[in-house]
C-alpha cells in the first residue's frame, strides 16, 4: 500500500480496501460463473486491524452459496508487515454477485456442492445472511407501504 492509498495517520482508506476486496470477491463469482457477474449486496465488511502503508495486502475470494442466479463471495483480507513475520487478518466481506448475460440479465450460475466441514459452515452461514437480506427488505418495504401512525 503506497502514499496515495493512506490518511494522515499512515492507515490505508477503508475504501481502497473495500475496492481490493470487490475486485477479489469479482474474479471468484466470474471464474465460479464462467461468464459476467456483477456486485449486487455488500452484506458486511468488518475490518479488524488497520492496514498500514507500506503494508503488502493480499486477498482470498471464495464462492461460499449459490442460487439460482447469484452467488455469495466471502473475502479474506490479509497484511503483510515489514516489521512482522507472518500475515495479518485484516478484513472479512461477504458480497452477492449476480450472473449476467450479453444483456445484462440474470443468467443461472452452477451449483456450488461444499465437499468439507468448512464448506458446509461457509454455506450454512451465508443461507443465513441471505435469509437476514430478505426479512430486512419485507420488513423496510412493509415498513414504507404502511400508513404513517
Amino acid at each position: 500500500m503506497g502514499v496515495m492509498d493512506a490518511n494522515n495517520y499512515g492507515n490505508v482508506h477503508g475504501g481502497v480496501i473495500m475496492r481490493a476486496v470487490d475486485e477479489a470477491a469479482a474474479v471468484a463469482a466470474v471464474r465460479h460463473s464462467d461468464g459476467p457477474a456483477v456486485t449486487v449486496f455488500m452484506d458486511s465488511m468488518e475490518f479488524r486491524e488497520p492496514v498500514k502503508q507500506g503494508d503488502l495486502l493480499t486477498t482470498y475470494a471464495q464462492v461460499n452459496w449459490t442460487g439460482t442466479t447469484s452467488m455469495e463471495v466471502g473475502v479474506r483480507v490479509t497484511a503483510q508487515r515489514l516489521d512482522v513475520d507472518g500475515e495479518i487478518h485484516v478484513a472479512t466481506a461477504y458480497l452477492v454477485f449476480v450472473a449476467i448475460d450479453a444483456d445484462g440479465r440474470p443468467r443461472p450460475v452452477p451449483q456450488s456442492v461444499p465437499e468439507t466441514d468448512e464448506d458446509r459452515r461457509r454455506a450454512g452461514e451465508a443461507r443465513i445472511r441471505r435469509e437476514t437480506r430478505l426479512h430486512r427488505r419485507e420488513a423496510i418495504r412493509e415498513l414504507r407501504e404502511s400508513p404513517s401512525t
